[in-house]
């Protein structure tokens, strides 16, 4: 038998809905929130003296509207962080949440809702989406 844990009703919801939009499991949902919560502030350098949470963030752009708006993805939480245009310096906890802002921002009168996995590109000329390393180790 697994373990378990309890959670009330409107939690168990949230957990439900986000497995649903991500496609996986309640478990893994929680398990992903406990591992992310879990994950070092500091990180050891690697034997190149790099810092290795440096290595688990991937540049990544977006063309909207004919602007281009460059970030960083971090592999880990799943933020990204825009480093160019009008919304430098701001960090969003989803790729989808950082689209809509871009869209906002260029596009007020449209809804902003879009899927953030694939309206974020790899900044590595292969013209990849962001949904591609969204599960890579």
């Amino acid at each position: 038998m697994s373990p378990t844990i309890e959670v009330d009703a409107q939690t168990y919801r949230y957990i439900e809905f986000a497995a649903r939009m991500g496609n996986t499991t309640a478990g893994e949902v929680v398990a992903r929130l406990v591992r992310t919560a879990s994950v070092p502030s500091s990180v050891p350098a690697d034997a190149n003296g790099q810092d290795a949470k440096a290595e688990r963030k991937v540049d990544v752009y977006a063309d909207y509207e004919g602007h281009r708006t460059r970030g960083s993805y971090d592999r880990d939480t799943k933020r990204i962080d825009i480093t160019s245009g009008p919304l430098a310096g701001q960090s969003f906890k989803t790729p989808t949440g950082a689209a809509r802002a871009v869209v906002t921002h260029y596009k007020p009168g449209v809804n902003p809702n879009r899927n953030g996995w694939s309206f974020w590109l790899l900044d590595d000329g292969s013209g990849e989406f962001v949904q591609s390393v969204r599960h890579a180790s």
